[in-house]
């Protein structure tokens, strides 16, 4: 039961938290590709190919992991406490079965798949070597996730924070001991980094465990699945199949259109890519902790039977999450020369980046309004819409626009971005509309 009522809670208050695990989650990830680059700058592609595809695999989890959030945060709103033990277990149980296999078949056609990506051959060996150690511990990330979830929807924002900055210390320091420290003889390059990814991992699910078992009322017992509450399960996946298909479906354009970059066998566009990718990505972190914590207020306000409070607090919270979010577009692409520069000083990659994030402000319009809208409707129990939007304007827009840009119009990597900037544009219109228009309106979950 939260000890507070979520719906009270200031957005600064159950988003600053939110604001600073986005932030360090990004950070996991960079922190690997930037402490690698004084050993290869090659490398550094690599473990971003890798990662690209170890992160559209982690969706799968989300089938789950979020269709818990939305339940927690709706039973918690309806002052339905009794059966959060039921979704608490089934989740955890669910996700890593799942994550049991996915782990599995990552390591048997890891091959299969590199080469279905296209890999370039000089980052073939580095994102094979992340990919088998990092993708074979992919179920502790599987549980961690669902952990954030319950987390978050009982108002306790602050602890995935916590369980993120000590991934990020212990990476940083498992990182410096393999590439830099007393492990530096064994020349691990890449394996001792994604070797520290894992100890971190791992040593973080420890602190979720405990975290839940002294801070959360509420408990995980493998007595909640006998008799086995299958209405529960049915609920999690007639949510999280949706939900994760709107981003499954997102993140397969993303490895197609990442396979029209290989096509051009450059390294330059390559390594932009990846580095445009890595500093665009802070221009939405506000947009994310807006989004995210304003779906736990509409999720408790849905559960509670208060559907204008919820259509208010959205309304609010983008207007600011367009802002401050188009601002950061705006200052990226100002300063690319000197962030860019971090990363490598190629004059025709820094270029070709200032090109990109100039695309990028444009884009983060229609993808703001997208994370705040979107994850506020999921959170309401509207799933379904969103993903068969995704579906047509992603591949209708998107990839055959990447294609005909970047491709048939020789545009390039500016191509591809244009064409991504039109879907996030389209998309955000659309959800803005039926927003206002009510669509989402009664589709809680809770039965009368």
């Amino acid at each position: 039961m939260a000890e507070v009522d979520v719906r009270k809670m200031s957005l600064f208050k159950l988003g600053w938290p939110i604001f600073v695990q986005c932030l360090l989650s990004l950070c996991l990830g960079y922190i690997d590709m930037l402490m690698i680059t004084g050993y290869d700058e090659n490398a550094v592609s690599g473990i971003g190919q890798a990662n690209q595809i170890l992160g559209f695999l982690t969706l799968a989890f989300t089938i789950i992991s979020s269709a818990a959030g939305v339940m927690i945060a709706q039973y918690i709103g309806a002052k339905l406490e009794d059966k959060l033990n039921e979704i608490y277990t089934v989740s955890i149980f669910f996700n890593l079965i799942l994550s049991g296999v996915i782990s599995f078949i990552l390591l048997a056609g890891c091959d299969f798949i590199l080469k279905i990506m296209q890999t370039p051959g000089f980052m073939l060996t580095d994102s094979k070597d992340y990919m088998m150690i990092v993708g074979g511990f992919m179920f502790v990330q599987a549980i961690i996730d669902v952990f954030s979830q319950i987390f978050r929807n009982n108002g306790k924002t602050k602890f995935g924070m916590l369980i993120v900055l000590s991934m990020n210390i212990i990476n940083i320091v498992g990182n410096y001991i393999f590439l830099f420290g007393p492990l530096k003889h064994l020349n691990l390059g890449v394996k001792g980094v994604a070797l520290s990814t894992t100890i971190s991992r791992v040593i973080a699910l420890v602190i979720a465990i405990l975290l839940f078992k002294y801070k959360i009322e509420g408990s995980i017992s493998i007595k909640c699945l006998w008799p086995f509450p299958k209405e529960i399960l049915k609920k999690l996946l007639k949510l999280g199949i949706p939900t994760a298909g709107e981003n499954i479906s997102y993140n397969i354009a993303q490895i197609i259109i990442l396979i029209m970059v290989n096509t051009f066998d450059s390294d330059v566009v390559s390594n932009t890519k990846t580095f445009a990718q890595m500093v665009s990505n802070f221009a939405y972190l506000y947009s994310v902790s807006a989004a995210v914590a304003t779906s736990i207020i509409v999720g408790h306000a849905v559960g509670a039977n208060e559907y204008d409070y919820a259509y208010s607090r959205v309304m609010k919270s983008l207007k600011k999450a367009l802002l401050i979010s188009v601002g950061i577009a705006i200052i990226n692409w100002m300063v690319s020369p000197i962030t860019i520069g971090f990363f490598t000083k190629n004059s025709e990659i820094i270029k070709l980046s200032s090109k990109v994030l100039f695309i990028c402000i444009f884009l983060e319009i229609g993808r703001t309004a997208n994370l705040v809208i979107i994850n506020s409707m999921r959170a309401a129990g509207d799933v379904k819409f969103p993903t068969y939007l995704g579906m047509a304007s992603m591949w209708g827009v998107a990839v055959l626009f990447g294609y005909i840009f970047a491709i048939v119009l020789n545009m390039g990597l500016a191509g591809i971005w244009i064409a991504m900037a039109m879907d996030e544009i389209l998309r955000g219109i659309v959800v803005y509309i039926r927003w206002k228009k009510g669509g989402w309106r009664n589709k809680r979950v809770i039965e009368e």
